[in-house]
């Protein structure tokens, strides 16, 4: 058991999330909560950050579990979070917190999120993005206003920031450096009478950008598709790009593993035992004849592959992985067969096993077991023992399993 669940809570998985369960929320609420697609979530980005940061190390997430967020506050060598930008970095691979020192004049890079099908990556597409971004102003040639207008802000100094002291543990506190709320980060302020009325002294203007964002076959979910210098334009400061984000849906019959599709196909009882054949539509629209032989004998869970139509390979589509399929066998229901005709498909199948039975044997009937009546049997079972245990005063840890 774990002391406490806030981290696992904001990230919304159960204590017992693999690392691969916890990537994939903490993908989901990153995108979801990037300052540049949801201005207004800063905190919620933060907390998501310093939560996965936390469970997705080994060592900080069992400190975490024995002891609580306290624990890991005077872990002593543990050391400070990162920026949760650094970790998104980290993660996603954009660059925003990287080298930061080399990039101080570039802007910062769009991060959008698109949705395609396993059709798309499978057969490749050409989708339309349409997003607003910052371009500078043509009135006043991104200076804002009239030259020689400009005059330095004096609450920051000309410096663009001011530093704020937040507290995020006992004894651990945070410099935070906050963009100018006068002067919106550029240092500079323009007296209202000599502002661009373009502009309004912003330097830059909103413009619609429409992208067309290419798909290759074979690209994968999370793959990233980059526009160089696409990003906000700002004076003075190189455009960041803008990186789009392949988000696949889920797909009712495929799915996909590395290069594999990967699909399941029941069959009749006598499709398994006789053989079968079946047309099946691929993901670019073609039908492929699934062919068993008679003899050939499909059991519940067989799996079976078709090479070269699988998943195409990224940037060499004529190269192909499998289609693995797994069979799931529908038998017919009771009593489709009468009495007679029984004992004569009972001549095609091998022989029963003899069975000896002894003379003190008891003989039982077998009886159909209701799911549902089955796990109303079993909460009822787990409560009456929580019931039992808490009259001594000593509450179980959890719900023994019942010996049959």
């Amino acid at each position: 058991m774990v002391k406490e669940t806030t981290f696992y809570d904001i990230l919304d998985v159960s204590p017992s999330a693999t690392p691969s369960e916890l990537k994939k929320a903490y993908r989901k609420l990153a995108l979801k909560y990037h300052p540049d697609k949801n201005p207004d979530a800063g905190d919620k980005f933060k907390q998501i950050s310093h939560a996965y940061e936390v469970l997705s190390d080994e060592r900080k997430r069992q400190i975490y579990d024995e002891g609580g967020e306290e624990a890991l506050s005077g872990g002593g060598d543990m050391g400070g979070f990162h920026s949760p930008m650094d970790i998104f970095d980290m993660f996603f691979g954009t660059g925003h917190g990287r080298h930061r020192g080399r990039q101080e004049r570039k802007g910062k890079d769009m991060i959008h999120q698109l949705k395609v099908s396993l059709e798309d990556l499978y057969n490749g597409t050409t989708r339309q993005l349409a997003l607003q971004k910052n371009v500078i102003c043509a009135k006043c040639e991104g200076r804002g206003g009239k030259k020689g207008s400009v005059v330095t802000c004096n609450t920051c100094h000309g410096s663009g920031m001011y530093i704020r002291i937040h507290q995020i543990g006992p004894g651990m506190v945070q410099q935070i450096h906050t963009q100018c709320r006068d002067c919106g980060g550029s240092g500079e302020r323009i007296p209202e009478k000599d502002r661009c009325k373009n502009c309004q002294g912003r330097k830059t203007v909103k413009e619609r950008k429409i992208l067309e964002v290419h798909i290759d076959k074979g690209m994968r979910d999370g793959q990233k598709i980059t526009f160089s210098g696409e990003g906000d334009q700002e004076p003075g400061i190189e455009p960041g790009d803008i990186i789009i984000i392949l988000d696949e849906k889920e797909h009712p019959l495929y799915k996909r593993n590395d290069m594999d599709l990967r699909r399941k196909m029941e069959l009749e009882l006598v499709e398994a035992l006789c053989g079968f054949q079946r047309t099946i539509d691929m993901l670019d629209q073609r039908k492929l004849v699934i062919t068993s032989l008679a003899g050939d004998v499909i059991k519940p869970g067989d799996v079976k592959c078709v090479m070269n139509e699988g998943m195409p390979r990224y940037r060499s589509p004529f190269e192909k992985g499998r289609l693995i399929i797994t069979f799931e066998v529908k038998f017919p229901p009771d009593g489709f067969i009468t009495p007679a005709s029984l004992s004569q498909l009972e001549q095609l199948f091998p022989p029963r096993q003899e069975v000896i039975v002894p003379e003190d044997a008891e003989e039982v009937d077998l009886v159909k077991l209701d799911p549902e009546e089955e796990s109303r049997r079993r909460r009822s079972q787990a409560g009456n023992a929580y019931d039992e245990d808490e009259d001594y005063g000593h509450p179980r840890a959890g719900v023994q399993c019942q010996s049959q």
